[in-house]
């Protein structure tokens, strides 16, 4: 006789307040919740991964635009680790917050009077019996059922946490909360700040504040007709239609195929927005300007360099950074007069609203990064540069077991952290795509490895929700999570201060002699 013949057996007394219960399967045992705090029943979902979070959380899941945990049963009973199935279903139960918990299969749903409701420590069974409310058992006694105290489940894995809930005061009404405000941030005003890029191996360079945001490309380009060649189409970002200029094209260069380095950086000028693909994004470089020098006038008068008004001379003058002028750009290759006539036809709009307010804008724009297969992100402010990996990091003799080496960065010592380390990620081996994400923390430059950069974000208004408070550690880290229901992607966002320790910080300082 299967679990849900036997449950149906049970005795169908006309008792009163007779209480629903959703059975469910996790392993050989059969267990039950009352019905009222179950919300409903899904297949499990696609989940991220959350570092510093108890081995019991699968994942954070997007459900209807709203971020749901996802634990295993299995572990929290103590059971052995199963692959899912077509018959796995997570069950959302309301404790607090919904969350999700992963099940072997759902049995069904039996009628019970509350005499049939026994003391479970009474029985003797492989799951703690302090974590059943009861057990049911049938008028043979040849079934039972045990009753799961979820809210007991949750507290005995969260105890080290006052509650766990989305508690609205994690996130100030802002996407920076007041421990990332960067007022104490050194500012050199003999220093610029530039977005490299590469277009056919040669590098060049747009100034920071000229770059609104870097995107991905887009999976489809709508055409526009009679347009110059250079303008490749048109894509949707954020309900927007932006134009796409394809800078081999306007360069006179070959041509290629996009691929998955490809980016596109959204620049504005003129009262118009448009999106300039380029092959890949390097770094965000912050320089001085000593390094700095004007092109010669002779040379700016070439129309292949009309758009470029500086050279940037790294490396002792051995790596040469073309530095683009925007303003110049707009005005290139009749791009103004284009925009305007695509204007006129009513496919894009000279004023956009996202961008009128520069405050909020730079509040909202954060740089996205991997680590494994995981998006996250800072706030672009909080950034100091991004830089490239050397081929070897230089190793200090006594220094702290986080600090992974040192670099030279323009004459200053670097201590530079592995992120997965920091956030108890398993380690990977270098790559050519991975960066150093320079941050300023407790007065302390300190560079950080990511997997890779990916791009820069302006974040819709009101995508960012807080952080299930899952662990005080990822509480502090972690200032809340970028839910993106149109592209489907849930992004975790770092607070940078946090990454870090004073004591950490003057131990860095420490080991790299106080540069």
């Amino acid at each position: 006789m299967s679990a849900a013949e036997q449950i149906n057996e049970f005795d169908d007394n006309d008792g009163e307040e007779r209480q629903q219960y959703v059975t469910f399967k996790v392993g050989d045992e059969l267990f039950a919740v009352e019905m009222n705090p179950v919300q409903e029943i899904i297949r499990v979902p696609d989940v991220i991964r959350v570092p510093l979070a108890p081995p019991s959380l699968c994942g954070l899941a997007n459900l209807r635009g709203k971020v749901l945990p996802i634990l295993s049963l299995r572990y929290l009973f103590g059971i052995p680790d199963a692959e899912s199935d077509e018959a796995t279903r997570a069950v959302v139960i309301d404790v607090g917050q919904p969350l999700g918990f992963v099940v072997d299969r759902v049995a069904s749903v039996i009628d019970c009077d509350p005499s049939q409701l026994e003391d479970a420590s009474t029985i003797r069974s492989s799951v703690d019996t302090t974590l059943l409310k009861g057990v049911i058992k049938n008028s043979s006694a040849s079934s039972m059922v045990m009753v799961v105290d979820f809210q007991q489940l949750v507290d005995n894995e969260f105890a080290h946490l006052e509650h766990l809930t989305n508690d609205s005061s994690l996130l100030s009404d802002g996407l920076i909360d007041d421990s990332m405000n960067h007022d104490d941030a050194e500012e050199d005003d003999d220093e610029i700040q530039l977005v490299s890029f590469s277009v056919d191996h040669q590098e060049y360079a747009i100034h920071i504040d000229d770059v609104k945001e870097i995107v991905q490309m887009p999976e489809s380009i709508t055409a526009v007709p009679r347009s110059p060649h250079h303008i490749l189409g048109l894509m949707n970002l954020r309900d927007q239609l932006l134009p796409m200029v394809d800078l081999r094209t306007m360069f006179a260069l070959s041509s290629k195929d996009a691929d998955e380095k490809s980016r596109v950086i959204v620049v504005a000028s003129g009262g118009y927005f448009i999106g300039i693909v380029v092959d890949s994004v390097s770094e965000v470089l912050r320089i001085n300007k000593d390094a700095v020098e004007a092109l010669i006038p002779a040379m700016a008068k070439e129309s292949e360099l009309s758009d470029i008004t500086d050279i940037c001379r790294l490396n002792n003058g051995q790596r040469l950074v073309s530095i683009l002028s925007i303003e110049r750009f707009f005005d290139s290759g009749n791009l103004q007069d284009a925009l305007n006539d695509i204007s006129e036809e009513g496919m894009i709009e000279q004023e956009n609203d996202d961008y009128v307010d520069d405050e909020q804008e730079d509040d909202n724009q954060v740089v996205v990064f991997k680590l494994d297969d995981e998006e996250f992100a800072v706030p672009i402010t909080s950034i100091q540069e991004i830089v490239r990996i050397p081929d070897e990091l230089i190793r200090v003799p006594k220094a702290p077991a986080f600090l992974e080496g040192v670099i030279n960065l323009r004459g200053i010592v670097l201590p530079v952290v592995d992120l997965r380390t920091r956030l108890e990620i398993e380690a990977a081996e270098r790559s050519e795509r991975q960066r150093i994400v320079v941050f300023l923390i407790h007065g302390v430059r300190t560079g950080f490895i990511v997997d890779q950069v990916t791009e820069v974000l302006r974040l819709p208004d009101g995508c960012v929700e807080p952080s299930p408070k899952i662990s005080e550690e990822h509480g502090e880290l972690f200032s809340g999570m970028a839910n993106l229901r149109d592209s489907k992607r849930m992004i975790q966002l770092i607070n940078p201060d946090t990454l870090i320790d004073q004591e950490s910080a003057e131990e860095l300082e420490t080991a790299t002699g106080g540069q």
